[in-house]
Order: structure tokens, then sequence, then C-alpha cells
């Protein structure tokens, strides 16, 4: 039943990750072929814009090492925006020369994350993105500016407001088109986000450049993601069946689930674009192809309701 809520948007892009923060968290990897489908069936449901896979160095994250054969097989997705994940110069020229028109960097908003993830300080790690936005820029090419551990670090504990927004604002001022906010473990609560996107907002941070990405460690993603709505966010983050977790930070849990999104938001009277039935079975046969059953409750109840017909 669609009850629509006061000054809400009236659509929402979801930025679907489960094909790269996704399955870089599985113990095994995916064949080559599986992810090609998995991708192509993802928007056949409707999602138009679809993570697609990380040109990081393959020791790092082995389960993304095949991004060289992967993208090329998503040559036929015309008008579905397949952003890369890129770490440096050379992750650039290899996205640049298999025709990405979208990349994302990747900060951190503490210290201890960015050595654990990144090998580097917070301002080590920014000044290498710099060259990388501004030649991505000068190629005409889309820049997502992700920023990890926006409201808890699993080593320092809870991160103040302002040492986000420092970060945030860097990565805008280098030229990034909009800004992922990452609640990596997810410990954020709604008036935590809420004060943090009103105080980007002061600090000249638009909320039309603004997506939300929650973890749902202690079950808040949802309520965080409505939080978000109210402030004026259009941009959610989510990974189809809620794969994901993070191989740096051992206690984050799977990403908020795009199933769950869309039955919230379609319950809103949100449009979102999105065939939920059709998604719904992508992960269940993506579920099938990793051997266990999907963490998303939407997709667990609507299979539910499948078999009692």
């Amino acid at each position: 039943m669609v009850v629509p809520a006061q000054d809400l948007p009236a659509s929402v892009r979801i930025h679907e990750v489960g094909a790269r923060d996704g399955l870089q968290n599985e113990k095994g990897v995916i064949p080559t072929e599986i992810k090609a489908e998995f991708i192509h069936r993802l928007a056949e449901a409707g999602l138009t814009t679809i993570e697609a896979t990380s040109f990081v160095r393959p020791e790092w994250v082995p389960q993304l090492a095949d991004a060289e054969q992967l993208f090329p097989m998503l040559d036929d997705m015309k008008g579905v925006a397949l952003p890369v994940l890129v770490p440096n110069q050379r992750g650039l020229d290899r996205a640049l020369a298999l025709g990405a028109r979208r990349i994302a960097v990747f900060a951190s908003a503490t210290e201890s994350f960015a050595k654990a993830n990144l090998n580097r300080t917070v301002d080590e790690s920014l000044a290498v993105f710099a060259p990388v936005v501004a030649r991505a820029k000068e190629q005409k090419v889309h820049v997502r500016g992700y920023l990890s551990m926006c409201f808890g670090d699993p080593w320092e504990g809870p991160v103040p407001v302002h040492q986000v927004v420092r970060v945030a604002k860097s990565l805008m001022e280098m030229g990034c088109d909009e800004l992922s906010l990452g609640d990596t473990i997810g410990v954020a609560t709604p008036a935590h986000v809420q004060t943090l996107l009103a105080e980007l907002n002061e600090e000249g941070v638009p909320t039309s450049a603004i997506g939300v990405h929650f973890h749902d460690t202690y079950g808040q993603a949802l309520a965080n993601t409505f939080a978000a709505l109210q402030h004026g966010v259009a941009t959610v983050d989510a990974s189809a069946g809620g794969l994901g977790g993070c191989p740096y930070a051992k206690s984050a849990t799977g990403n908020l689930a795009t199933e769950d999104l869309v039955w919230m938001l379609q319950g809103l009277g949100i449009d979102t674009g999105v065939d939920l039935g059709r998604l719904t079975a992508t992960s269940l046969w993506l579920a099938e192809q990793l051997g266990r059953p999907s963490p998303s409750r939407t997709v667990r109840a609507l299979a539910h309701d499948s078999h009692k017909e």
C-alpha cells in the first residue's frame, strides 16, 4: 500500500554496488561470465547506475582481478551508467583504456582506516587522488568521491563531524561531481546522519551532490536512509541481495539491500524505476551461484510468498 510522506524526493537514483562492493567481499572468486550476467540482469530490473568493477591491483582485491575481461562484456549496455573504482593514476589509465566514462576514488575520514585501506595518511591519500580527479575531468569523465568511516571507525570509535566535513570538502574542491558518505561499519543513527548533512551544507557541499552508503550492522540502514531522504538526499547506494562488507574493516557487515530499499521507497510513493520482482529474481539467482541464501529480508519474504502460491 502506497502512503506518501511529505517533503521527500519524488524520485531516488539507486547507485547499485552489488557487483563491485558486494562481490569484492566474497571468499571465493566469481567467474567473469557470472558477474557480467549479474550486471545485465540488474539493468533489466531497471537499475540505471551499476558499479561494475574496480581497477585496483589484483593482489589487493583478487575477487575483482578480472576488470579488463569484464568491462568489455558490458559494451552492449546502452543507457546504463557503469562507474568503476580507481585507486591511482595507473587504475585510471586502465579504466580509460577500456572506455570507462564514470570513475570513483575512495578516501577515508579517519587516519586508522586510511592506513589500513590505502597504506597512507588521509592527506597523503588526498594528494594521490588530486591528479587522478584532475585528469578524469580533463577527459570529461564523471567522478564520484567515496568517503569511508563517516560515522564511526573500528579503531578510533565515533568520528567527529568536523573531521568528516574537512575531508568531504577536500574531495569536492578537487573536482568530484558527487560525494558518497559511507557508514562503513554501520554505526550511524538518524540524527547523526542529519547533523552531518546539515554541517556539509553549511560548509558549501550541496545536498544535490551527496549520496549515502549505509551498512546494516545494527539494523539501522533503512532508518538512516529515511533520515537522509528527509534532508533531501536523492541518491542512495545499495547492494542487490544485501551483499558486501569491507575486507579492511572486519566489523562491517552487508550493505543495505537494494530490495529492502526499493520496498520502502515504493511504499512511500517514491519512483526508482526498478522492477522489484525482477530484482528479487536476480538476487535469488545470484544466491544460487554463491551457494547460500540472500541476506535481504525482502528477498526472503517475497521468495517465501511465491513458494506459498
